[in-house]
């Protein structure tokens, strides 16, 4: 790789082969990508926007051609990871939001085929015009994140289609080298089951191009939920702290045997505080993190659990009532379980609104408020809710749930486990403790995402405006993954901030990854330094 070159230099070779205005070096432009929830912020040399893939192809040229490090991204909204940022100053992003064409949508089979720039927002409202007999999986991350940026991060949402890599094929990439393929049956281009077998003939690359920079994916299938003749939401409180490996045991086995068939949350009270309210810093005199006393307080006021199980039930109406059943008597010895329907929520707005003017009315509007966001959630219906938890330790809230508008800082900890009791207690004790020296409060979900195995979802939120927080919290999260790859536990996704350290003692992956990298990008130019390790690096 040559030196880095100035903005104004690479847009002089790519405006060549891109429309006006699809390169932009200004000083707002390029600080406006290099703001992150992380602590640091990266600044890159200027930014492209293809809007096609011939365009993208031509952008690989030119970069092969001069030696110009891309960043490839789909929305931007990867937060907590590195937002829009590059793992390193100085390269050329390519934003592929104007990409965002809906190429294909099949009833019959219930797939639909995007481009990258395609969001969560604009994908479930076409499905809900077009294909109202199926459902998106979505995430957290807001109706602007986008299908394919998640999927291409193994991400994961809420329902049965909850593994976004499981459920997609056929990727559309742009090679390093400048070629252009499609993965699985794809590549012949006359099979007609390339949108419904993922493998295809030979070796199956569609997770090559997932948690890597061998490409850039221009193109992609994912899978649409047949919308269930029946559903129910499941929420259930648990009391006492100490029932965190009971509450795992007791699902495990319904998760193994299928009766639960969708993506199960167990968090704990943190958790669900950071979505209700910010950090209450005058009760808490200042201090962190939250007082046992006011936590304690807290969570009696808002009749929370210690941990608090939030899930779905879908299939046929005799299959939902027999899980319920099964569900309700397995977690009858340490918790509640409520389950909500459309019927019963539509029954909960009629009374509240009949009751409206005495307190209990006032609160169980509140409360209904609240859960229909995470309600439609489970049925796959983007909100912006979930972004209300990043301003927790923000001292002055903004109105923004744009994280970068209001200088939250996040950092996501987020390691794979085996499914068992055993293993969820073992990892609190290991990162608490960090937490807590720190300062932080450690709000974290269990997610079930398959039968085998869950990953702990913890994140550390500080104020970006406060210098103090911000390398307290660079130090929090690298002590507490120090402390969770020493005894086993991986992230399931790493942030550009983890980069450098993903392959220690890791030798001869860390060599295998190296070479199709020669192979798919000899002259390094996607995403340096991005999940695949430099020839040296893997040394």
């Amino acid at each position: 790789m040559t030196p880095l070159q100035t903005g104004a230099a690479l847009c002089d070779y790519f405006q060549a082969v891109l429309p006006e205005g699809a390169c932009d070096d200004s000083p707002g432009r390029c600080a406006g990508y290099a703001r992150t929830t992380l602590p640091g912020e990266v600044r890159p040399a200027c930014v492209l926007y293809p809007a096609s893939t011939a365009e993208v192809e031509r952008v690989v040229a030119v970069a092969n051609a001069h030696q110009i490090p891309l960043y490839p991204l789909s929305r931007g909204k990867n937060w907590g990871y590195g937002d829009a940022c590059a793992p390193a100053e100085g390269m050329a992003i390519v934003d592929l939001s104007r990409m965002n064409r809906i190429l294909e949508l099949n009833t019959e089979y219930g797939y639909v085929r995007i481009e990258p720039g395609v969001s969560q927002g604009e994908l479930h409202d076409y499905i809900a015009q077009h294909a109202p007999g199926y459902w998106l999986d979505c995430t957290g991350a807001g109706p602007d994140a986008s299908i394919a940026g998640n999927t291409l991060e193994r991400g994961f949402g809420h329902t049965a289609y909850a593994d976004h890599l499981r459920t997609s094929c056929n990727f559309e990439v742009v090679l390093g080298t400048g070629v252009r393929i499609s993965t699985g049956f794809g590549h012949f281009g006359n099979a007609v089951a390339a949108n419904l077998f993922p493998y295809g003939l030979g070796p199956s690359l569609d997770g090559v191009f997932t948690q890597s920079n061998f490409g850039i994916v221009t193109a992609l299938t994912v899978w649409l939920l047949p919308r269930p003749q029946a559903f129910r939401s499941f929420y259930i409180k648990v009391k006492e702290e100490r029932h965190l490996a009971e509450i795992v045991e007791r699902l495990r086995p319904l998760r193994m045997q299928g009766i639960l068939n969708s993506a199960v949350h167990i968090g704990n009270d943190i958790r669900v505080f950071t979505s209700q309210q910010q950090y209450p810093w005058m009760e808490a005199a200042g201090k962190t993190p939250l007082p046992l006393a006011l936590r304690r307080q807290l969570r009696d006021a808002s009749r929370l659990g210690a941990w608090n199980i939030t899930g779905s039930i879908m299939g046929s109406r005799a299959q939902v009532r027999a899980a319920a059943r099964e569900l309700k008597a397995a977690m009858r010895a340490v918790g509640f379980t409520l389950f909500v329907t459309d019927a019963r929520l539509d029954w909960g707005d009629a009374l509240a609104r009949a009751i409206s003017w005495l307190p209990v009315g006032r609160a169980l509007a509140r409360n209904l408020e609240a859960l229909r966001p995470n309600y439609g959630l489970l049925k796959g219906i983007p909100t912006t809710f979930p972004l209300k938890s990043l301003q927790w330790r923000l001292r002055e809230p903004g109105g923004s749930l744009d994280p970068l508008e209001t200088r939250c800082g996040l950092m996501w900890v987020a390691p794979v486990l085996p499914l068992s009791g055993a293993h969820a207690e073992a990892v609190l004790r290991l990162v608490e403790p960090i937490f807590t020296r720190h300062g932080f409060d450690l709000p974290v979900t269990f997610t079930l995402l398959n039968d085998r195995s869950m990953v702990a979802v913890m994140n550390i939120s500080f104020d970006k405006r406060v210098e103090e927080e911000g390398a307290a919290a660079a130090q929090c999260y690298e002590e507490a993954q120090q402390a969770l790859r020493a005894a086993g536990y991986y992230p399931y996704r790493a942030g550009i901030q983890a980069m450098p350290s993903l392959w220690e003692n890791s030798a001869p992956y860390a060599g295998v990854l190296t070479s199709l990298k020669q192979a798919f990008d000899p002259n390094g130019i996607i995403a340096p330094g991005r999940y695949v390790p430099s020839a040296t690096d893997a040394d």
